[in-house]
């Protein structure tokens, strides 16, 4: 492969023109990197609701539309460009660009490389989440993984799913551009200050912020004086936020909504601890970002959590609100201990930063187009 290797990266969204609003920034800093070593074009299928095409860090994206004729619109982009000159890789990103990256390379005899980030190997049918919870929704995810010449995940956790459907995957962790979200020592805290916990999530049933309140609502009642800021954007339209739950604890909880990056690393550097309440995570990148600006995590036993505990996150059963509340407790009370695991954790999450991963890929297309 040279630089002038043309890749297709398949994806649902993250891609905004002005790269702000409705990304996934460490989706962005990956992006940026692989344009440096390649020409990359980013077929998005709802970025915005009208198709269109704009230059993004280097990258051309391709905005399908999800309107009526998605597929044919994908199709035809894919093969105009593919006219002007071949691709030689196909990247999807996510179940549906592994899905129709599959097709895709099926048709044009191109290899592609499935990179699930989100639901695609879990079905938590109680609250309507994950592709395998669905007849088509399995169709989908064999067509990904049968299409795929490799499969890439983030974290241990998902190399262990992945084998149970008997694929094997290899990790690639979607690291932090330390450039953009600079690293910083774990700081001691102060004891005469209000413990300041910290949680980063779309208000969702699958990241179980019920679970938080329940976990915050025992922290109160164990006397402990803290401030949890929830930042995220909200799809319940406010219901958690009216439970009786959240209502009682107005005054030790505070609703940030969506947050700017400045902003939202200004609340992670006052933070002693994140909490992490999610019931699946393919790799929470906000356990990452928290490592690199000092924080321990606390948190469900999944992606990154599950593979650094003991030593480097702290991680409790998920739906386990007394373990939350316990294992903050007793981090917290324990000022050595948190400051070694944020220690550790900030080494982990500075070995497999933003470069790492673009390196990684950049490998393992190297290494599919030789085959």
């Amino acid at each position: 492969m040279n630089p002038s290797t043309k890749i297709a990266i398949l994806l649902h969204g993250g891609v905004d023109r002005h790269g702000e609003d409705r990304v996934i920034h460490a989706g962005l800093w990956l992006l940026e990197r692989l344009a440096r070593l390649h020409e990359v074009h980013v077929f998005a299928l709802n970025q915005e609701p009208q198709p269109g095409d704009w230059d993004l860090l280097g990258t051309h994206v391709h905005n399908v539309g999800p309107g009526r004729g998605w597929r044919r619109r994908l199709n035809a982009a894919f093969s105009a460009e593919h006219r002007r000159s071949p691709f030689q890789l196909i990247h999807g990103i996510f179940g549906w660009g592994g899905t129709y990256g599959a097709l895709l390379g099926w048709r044009y005899r191109i290899p592609v490389l499935f990179y699930p980030l989100g639901d695609e190997l879990v079905a938590l049918n109680d609250i309507g989440y994950g592709m395998r919870r669905t007849l088509r929704g399995r169709a989908e995810m064999r067509i990904a993984l049968a299409g795929a010449r490799c499969v890439a995940v983030p974290s241990k956790y998902m190399m262990d799913l992945a084998a149970s459907l008997g694929c094997a995957a290899e990790r690639v962790a979607l690291g932090v551009a330390l450039d953009r979200w600079p690293p910083c020592a774990p700081r001691p805290r102060d004891p005469s200050q209000r413990i300041r916990l910290l949680h980063v999530g779309d208000i969702r049933p699958v990241k179980d912020q019920t679970m938080l309140l329940s976990a915050a609502d025992a922290l109160r009642n164990a006397g402990l004086d803290f401030q949890l800021d929830i930042a995220g954007h909200d799809t319940m339209d406010g219901a958690l936020q009216r439970s009786s739950r959240a209502r009682s604890l107005e005054a030790s909880v505070h609703w940030h909504g969506v947050l700017r990056r400045d902003a939202l690393r200004s609340l992670m550097d006052r933070a002693d601890v994140l909490l992490v309440t999610s019931r699946h995570e393919a790799g929470p990148i906000v356990v990452l970002e928290a490592a690199v600006a000092g924080v321990p995590t606390v948190g469900t036993n999944v992606g990154h959590i599950a593979d650094w505990a003991p030593t480097a996150a702290v991680a409790v059963p998920v739906g386990d609100a007394d373990a939350l509340a316990r294992e903050t407790i007793a981090l917290l009370a324990d000022e050595p201990r948190r400051l070694a695991v944020a220690q550790a954790a900030l080494g982990r999450a500075v070995a497999i930063d933003a470069d790492s991963t673009a390196a990684a890929f950049d490998r393992i297309y190297r290494e599919m187009c030789a085959s």
